[in-house]
């Protein structure tokens, strides 16, 4: 994510919680977490959780996903070719 623009430090923070109780309940939403690189305070990143590829997708062509996500839109890291990318597990280990 980029810079905080005139909000403040907090403003990702803030618009983050925004979204997520937005986002609450929605349907196939498993979790989400606000990331900070350890070695750059001002490096944030947005993971989320689905419970499928399917229900992500869903979701993301849905009406409400430009309009619940707005609030982040001014931080998205434009200078990157793609300020969003899609995993999915491959492997996992429990380490137990």
């Amino acid at each position: 994510m980029a810079p905080a623009p005139d909000g403040g430090p907090g403003a990702v923070e803030d618009a983050y919680r925004a979204i997520s109780k937005e986002l609450a309940g929605t349907p196939g939403l498993l979790a989400n977490e606000l990331l900070g690189a350890v070695d750059d305070a001002g490096r944030l990143l947005v993971m989320s959780e689905w419970e499928s590829l399917a229900a992500f997708l869903e979701w993301e062509r849905g009406a409400d996903h430009r309009t619940a996500t707005a609030p982040l839109r001014p931080f998205q890291d434009r200078e990157r070719d793609r300020f969003f990318e899609v995993y999915e597990v491959r492997d996992a280990f429990g380490g137990g």
